[in-house]
C-alpha cells in the first residue's frame, strides 16, 4: 500500500458515491484532499465528513472552461497536485429510438467524456510547466467494455456510448502520454451502490446476484490497489470479463466465416 502523506489529490464528483469513497480512502493514506462537485450542499456536507485537510470547490464540468480552471484552482490551494481522479459522471436512461439528442445529450457527453479529456489536457500542461509528475484515475464503467447481461433492456445505450468512448479515448491518451509526466489509470466499475442505483434499489440486500453489487468503499479499495500495482485497466467485478466474451466470440465467428 502506497503512503500518500504529503501529496494532494483532486477528486471530481467527490461529494457522493465513488468519488466520496475515493476521497476518504486517499485521505486515510495521508493525502490532502480536494473534492469538486456541482452540488454545493452535498459538497459542504462531504467536506465536513471527510474532516480536516479537505478542501471543496464547486464547479460544473459540463462547462467547457471549467476543467482547466479547476486544475489551476486545485493546484493553487496547496502548490502541488499529485493525483487527479476524473470521477464526475451522470446517468442517463432513455431508449435510443426515442432519444431526442438535445441539450441533455450534449451535457451527458460533456460531463462523462469531454470533461475527462479537458482535465487531462490541463493537468498535463500544469505538470510540464511546474516540472512535476502526477497520475490520473478516470472512472469509466462496465459499459465501456460491453452491454452487460445484467442490465440489458434498461435503456443505457447513450450513457454506455459516453463510457465506451471514454475508454478508447483513454487508450489513445495512454499512447500519447508515454513520454509525458502523467500516468493514467482507468477504473471500470460494475454495479456500485451509489445514489444513482439507490434511487431504483433502496435496499442493496435485494440486488439481483448477477449484478455483483459492491459498496463504494470496496470500489475505492480496488481502485487504489490497482494504482498501487501500476495497472491501467482496473475492473471491480469478475463478470466484466464474462460480459466481454460475446463480442470476442462474434468476431472470431465472423473472421472464420469470411475466411480471414
Amino acid at each position: 500500500m502506497i503512503n500518500h502523506a504529503g501529496t494532494t489529490a483532486l477528486v471530481t464528483g467527490g461529494a457522493s458515491g465513488i468519488g466520496k469513497a475515493l476521497a476518504g480512502a486517499l485521505k486515510a493514506r495521508g493525502a490532502t484532499i480536494i473534492i469538486a462537485d456541482i452540488n454545493e450542499a452535498n459538497l459542504r456536507t462531504a467536506a465536513a465528513e471527510l474532516g480536516t485537510g479537505t478542501h471543496a470547490i464547486a464547479c460544473d464540468l459540463a462547462q467547457p472552461e471549467a476543467p482547466a480552471r479547476l486544475i489551476e484552482d486545485a493546484h493553487a490551494l496547496t502548490g502541488r497536485l499529485d493525483l487527479v481522479c476524473s470521477n464526475a459522471g451522470i446517468g442517463h436512461r432513455k431508449y435510443l429510438l426515442k432519444e431526442p439528442l438535445d441539450a441533455d445529450t450534449e451535457r451527458l457527453f460533456n460531463i462523462n467524456l469531454f470533461a475527462g479529456l479537458r482535465l487531462a489536457q490541463a493537468y498535463a500542461s500544469l505538470l510540464a510547466r511546474t516540472n512535476a509528475k502526477g497520475r490520473m484515475l478516470f472512472t469509466a464503467s462496465e459499459n465501456s467494455l460491453s452491454a452487460p447481461a445484467a442490465v440489458k433492456g434498461s435503456g443505457l445505450g447513450l450513457y454506455a456510448a459516453t463510457k465506451h468512448a471514454l475508454l478508447i479515448m483513454l487508450e489513445w491518451l495512454r499512447d500519447e502520454l508515454k513520454d509525458r509526466p502523467v500516468t493514467p489509470h482507468v477504473l471500470l466499475p460494475g454495479a456500485v451502490y451509489t445514489p444513482l442505483i439507490a434511487q431504483r434499489l433502496p435496499d442493496p440486500s435485494k440486488a439481483p446476484p448477477e449484478l455483483e453489487l459492491i459498496m463504494p468503499a470496496r470500489c475505492a479499495e480496488i481502485a487504489l490497489k490497482g494504482m498501487d500495482l501500476g495497472l491501467f485497466y482496473i475492473p471491480t467485478q469478475p463478470h466484466l470479463l464474462t460480459d466481454m466474451q460475446p463480442r470476442l466470440e462474434g468476431m472470431k465467428a465472423s473472421a472464420k466465416a469470411l475466411d480471414l
